[in-house]
């Protein structure tokens, strides 16, 4: 059912950077230790401390800006951002304002496999800042807090308000998080907490002739794909009600933010969103602005890799691979895809090396949870075994015998063949009596196709099936189909 509005989202995501220390100071970033076991006088805002910048993390929001082609500024600068937060000790969180190390670009995001989806996520700015701490708040009247994440390196990445639907925010939140992952310059474990999501959204409602905007919406540190979908559909439908009872425009209202509860799958009110004068910003005054030249940027944008939407592409135009097939070997990660890529290199193949990996070899991994780095069978030996079927030395039931043989003992395909007696049988002799052993056992299926009681395929595909359970299953496929029609042929004349 078509609805009379149009929904207005942008996001605004916040990536914890893959460094060993904070952004302003020596302490790690291990994620799980124990409460306040991670801090040090800056993170914890002790008189006389001095913030000084990780250069790795401006490194690391370089490479990200560059591959999101936003545009680089020379010369950026730190800005507090005066606001109280409990589990920032000192009161005021590190972050860019006006002058943010880059500005605009995009991503490119895939078409969903229900053909939705598609198209591009503009993207505002992406700055860098540090984290706050994590507060938990207990059933009595007082809460805990754990400074470990205080002063974590964080890119914020602020889409502009353009995505129509809560499945394309989630398409872009995957496709973002894949990236990232290409990247490398951040885990997004998003139960971690290092991948989370703001979502901005209001309704464009059409009446009469005219749009009316609803008040804006904020709904804060989303932590799943599935939460995000979730929230921004309920925020739609509560949204409409909301107008159809109180008529509020955005003229009318200030923007709200409102949490996520995942148990009862509503979204709940909790405070009135500040304005940036709220924030009372203004230049960190204990930290250098940063000018970043043209070797600097060169030296990042050569450390950028092929990203997934490339990928993909190439995955297509290289190896013929349908654009779903180049997708699922493209977002199970970079580890997945360089394998393709390896026994690609092995093999002319392409298609069937891509239904092997998607089938078998994931399968196999992610019942074993192991990575692809360390599945038994390499690139050159899953090629070599789908070389040999690819030139009928085995028919594909064998060959996938044989890769189960393979994950399980390690041994290459000419042992497994060897041992295991698979080869298979191409003489057409033998397969003429198995085909007349098959008929002589299957009367019934003769009369079948004479009266035309059930549909010749069907008979035919059951008689194959027996002609290839006389042979062990080790006939040459093509050849049994050859000498099973001709021997049909003459008993049906």
């Amino acid at each position: 059912m078509s609805h009379p509005y149009d929904v207005v989202i942008g996001l605004e995501i916040h990536v914890q950077l893959q460094t060993e220390s904070k952004m302003f100071s020596w302490c790690g970033t291990e994620f799980g230790l124990p409460p306040n076991t991670q801090t040090d006088p800056v993170s914890l805002g002790m008189p006389g401390t001095l913030p000084v910048m990780n250069r790795k993390a401006f490194d690391l929001a370089l490479k990200t800006a560059l591959a999101l082609h936003a545009e680089i500024a020379p010369f950026t600068k730190w800005d507090r951002k005066n606001y109280y937060y409990p589990d920032l000790p000192k009161n005021y969180q590190i972050s860019q304002y006006d002058l943010p190390f880059s500005l605009g670009g995009w991503l490119d995001i895939p078409v969903r496999k229900d053909g939705g989806g598609g198209g591009r996520c503009a993207l505002t700015r992406v700055h860098l800042e540090e984290d706050t701490g994590k507060l938990t708040h207990g059933v009595g009247e007082y809460s805990e807090v754990d400074l470990n994440r205080a002063g974590i390196p964080l890119l914020e990445i602020v889409g502009e308000p353009e995505i129509r639907s809560a499945a394309d925010a989630r398409g872009c939140l995957e496709e973002l998080r894949l990236t990232l992952r290409y990247l490398g310059v951040s885990d997004c474990e998003m139960q971690e907490g290092s991948l989370r999501c703001d979502a901005n959204i209001n309704l464009h409602i059409h009446k009469d002739g005219r749009t009316i905007a609803t008040p804006i919406v904020e709904i804060k540190n989303l932590n799943s794909f599935r939460a995000v979908e979730k929230a921004l559909n309920y925020e739609t439908d509560r949204q409409y009600r909301k107008w159809e009872e109180d008529g509020l425009t955005i003229t009318d209202s200030p923007k709200t933010t409102r949490g996520w509860n995942d148990a009862e799958e509503v979204t709940k009110p909790q405070r009135e969103k500040e304005t940036a004068a709220d924030y009372r910003y203004f230049p960190e005054p204990d930290l250098v602005p940063v000018v970043v030249d043209d070797e600097w940027l060169a030296r990042i944008r050569a450390t950028i890799g092929e990203l997934p939407a490339a990928r993909r592409e190439r995955f297509q135009t290289a190896f013929g691979l349908s654009p779903y097939d180049a997708n699922v070997l493209v977002e199970q990660g970079e580890d997945v895809a360089d394998y393709f890529d390896a026994v690609a290199r092995e093999t002319s193949e392409y298609k069937l090396a891509s239904n092997w990996i998607q089938q078998d070899v994931l399968r196999t991994i992610k019942d074993r949870k192991l990575a692809i780095a360390d599945f038994p069978v390499r690139p050159d030996a899953l090629a070599d075994l789908i070389n040999r079927v690819k030139r009928a030395e085995l028919n594909t039931n064998q060959g996938r015998e044989v890769l189960g043989r393979m994950i399980e003992t390690g041994d290459p395909a000419e042992k497994v063949i060897e041992l295991g007696g698979y080869k298979m049988v191409s003489d057409s002799g033998a397969i003429a009596d198995a085909v007349d052993a098959a008929l002589a056992a299957n009367p019934q299926a003769i009369e079948d196709l004479k009266k035309g009681k059930k549909k010749p395929e069907a008979v035919k595909g059951f008689l194959r099936g027996q002609v290839m359970k006389q042979t062990g299953g080790k006939a040459n496929p093509a050849l049994v189909g050859e000498l099973l029609e001709a021997k049909l042929a003459e008993l049906l004349a």
